[in-house]
């Protein structure tokens, strides 16, 4: 297929994640990826279902181009590959355990056929002269994952909750000088297997928000016993031979609707009442989560081993929101299945706007598009920002001479800073440029950010970010980790040292900093060193609990305003309560 062009010559192809979660959208101009956004950061709605109006407009104005330029648009489903559901009907009615829900489930996935229909008449209006191309879901979850690796030749493992009717998805992925590029599927799961809705049941069962708190799950585990619900998890996801699949006496036939509980009565009767989201947590509670977190564990270290066995790459990606769960993540990297692991910085459906628009561009001209690997800052910047002595009442600001050494003086003095620089950086954790930071020395810092600035739970655990070169003092990881993706476990120097970066399981979840990755951040780093003695500090997003992280300088001091941060380093300004 050749190419369409724009008005102005050039192959404009938007990507789009919009109207399930997640919005965001890329973009690619002659095969080129010139910059990527998610919508929540820009319009404040976390996990935001709009259509992503401002990240698109950003894209295409910061390209300048408009709307009647693009002459694709690439969206991260094909809604026609819904239509398959409707074959299962037949089996789920002729069996007990999916006979009541078999009819609703079938008109569930006819109505998201139909929505998908109406969704594209819309993307038609908005880019009149642009071909409309969708993509199967978990293409793009792979083709993302793996171009965002930068290597020639992978295994990808995609695992998230439902693409169409995919849940799982095996890749050999291969892109070398004297052969065409290479994407094969090797295996596939389907609906109704699914471990994302099977973590999601039981995140909503403990009384989280699923699709959003499954992480806070993830961390309450460390704290529970998991042989309390050991064989409840076992017979809820049983392994087979090619993947898993799910008791529907437990965790019941998914339809598309919240109106249908994810877990049955008998699941209920066998683990512990729903827990009401306000309700105290309980060591119930902990052990139910630790038992799905083991069994997760152990079916991603199955799939793992398959798709190193069906591709015979030493290399593993990683896509789909399963992918996110950094202990999982762990656990392959150091189990010897594969050399290496390597997850995108935006796993989930985000990251599908960037992999819809690689699939469109390969898919015409039959290359991968380029400027993918490695890159995470891929958002709107605001380095020409000018702040006044008050921003705002309560506020001042100043520019100090040498940014990066005062952020560390600071820190070193118990200081907690909020840090914007920089462009937005893609996907669910803070690499650096909407950061929060802190000084890993006590468990009180710990405290004090939970309790007084991201206002979460007690026991939620905080990342850290290291230098990459001194990463093997602190963490027993033999691979880099810059999209703090991997939780592995630390050295007795930072157990006895750094105790605010332990979790319960003795793990942290590491961001390892290059000076070419980031220069900014590896120049406080070696400060913050030079100061204490280690390169270390407590990481996190520059948000709190509820809220999505602060894309704009307005919602970065708004963040200020309303948390007990000290302090604000703001494009080079330093801003503090007065």
């Amino acid at each position: 297929m050749i190419a369409q062009r724009s008005a102005r010559g050039a192959e404009v192809v938007l990507g789009l994640c919009a109207y399930t979660h997640d919005s965001a959208a890329a973009l690619l101009v002659n095969g080129n990826l010139t910059g990527f956004a998610e919508e929540e950061r820009l319009d404040g709605t976390k996990h935001s279902k709009a259509y992503p109006a401002r990240a698109a407009a950003w894209l295409l104005d910061q390209a300048g181009f408009t709307a009647s330029d693009v002459t694709a648009v690439a969206y991260n489903f094909d809604g026609r590959r819904y239509l398959p559901a409707l074959g299962q009907l037949p089996d789920h009615l002729a069996r007990a355990s999916t006979r009541s829900r078999a009819l609703p489930r079938s008109r569930s996935f006819l109505t998201v056929h139909r929505r998908y229909r109406a969704r594209m008449r819309e993307l038609s209006q908005r880019f009149p002269h642009a071909r409309l191309v969708p993509v199967l879901h978990h293409r793009a979850h792979a083709l993302y994952s793996f171009l965002s690796a930068g290597v020639d030749d992978a295994a990808v493992l995609v695992v998230d909750s439902l693409g169409e009717l995919q849940t799982t998805t095996i890749w050999h992925a291969a892109h070398r000088d004297e052969q065409p590029f290479h994407l094969r599927l090797d295996a596939a799961i389907r609906d109704p297997a699914s471990l994302g809705y099977a973590y999601g049941a039981v995140t909503e069962h403990l009384g989280w928000r699923r699709g959003d708190e499954e992480g806070t799950v993830m961390a309450l585990a460390a704290l529970g016993e998991p042989a309390r619900f050991r064989d409840v998890m076992t017979r809820a996801i049983p392994l087979t031979g090619d993947g898993f699949t799910l008791d529907p006496g437990l965790l019941p036939l998914r339809v598309l609707s919240s109106r249908y509980p994810r877990t049955s009565a008998e699941f209920t009767a066998v683990t512990c009442p729903p827990r009401p989201p306000d309700a105290a947590v309980e060591p119930v509670h902990a052990d139910l989560a630790a038992a799905l977190q083991e069994r997760t564990e152990q079916v991603m270290l199955h799939l793992a081993g398959r798709a190193a066995r069906l591709t015979g790459s030493g290399l593993l990606c990683l896509g789909g929101g399963v992918a996110m769960n950094c202990v999982a993540a762990g656990r392959i990297a150091r189990a010897g299945i594969v050399d290496e692991v390597h997850i995108p910085p935006a796993p989930g459906d985000s990251g599908t706007a960037i992999g819809a628009a690689a699939a469109v561009w390969l898919d015409t001209t039959g290359q991968p598009p380029t400027d993918i690997g490695g890159r995470c800052y891929l958002g709107p910047a605001y380095p020409d920002l000018t702040l006044s002595a008050e921003p705002r009442p309560g506020l001042t600001a100043e520019r100090p001479a040498d940014p990066a050494q005062h952020l560390a003086r600071q820190l070193a003095n118990g200081t907690i800073v909020g840090l914007f620089t920089g462009p937005l950086e893609a996907g669910p954790r803070a690499l650096g440029n909407r950061s929060i930071l802190a000084s890993p020395f006590t468990h009180e810092v710990v405290d004090r950010l939970n309790r007084t600035v991201k206002f979460r739970e007690a026991f939620r655990p905080f990342a850290p970010v290291i230098l990459a070169d001194r990463a093997a003092d602190y963490v027993q990881l033999g691979q880099p980790s810059p999209f703090m993706s991997i939780a592995a476990p630390v050295t007795d120097l930072t157990r006895s040292r750094l105790p605010a970066i332990v979790h319960g399981n003795g793990t942290a979840r590491v961001q390892t900093v290059t000076r070419h990755q980031h220069p900014f951040l590896a120049s406080v780093l070696a400060a913050f060193g030079e100061i204490t003695g280690h390169p270390v500090l407590i990481n996190t997003s520059l948000n709190i609990k509820g809220k999505p992280i602060c894309g704009t300088p307005e919602m970065a001091l708004d963040c200020l305003v309303e948390t007990g941060l000290d302090a604000l380093l703001l494009e080079g300004w330093w801003v503090t309560k007065c």
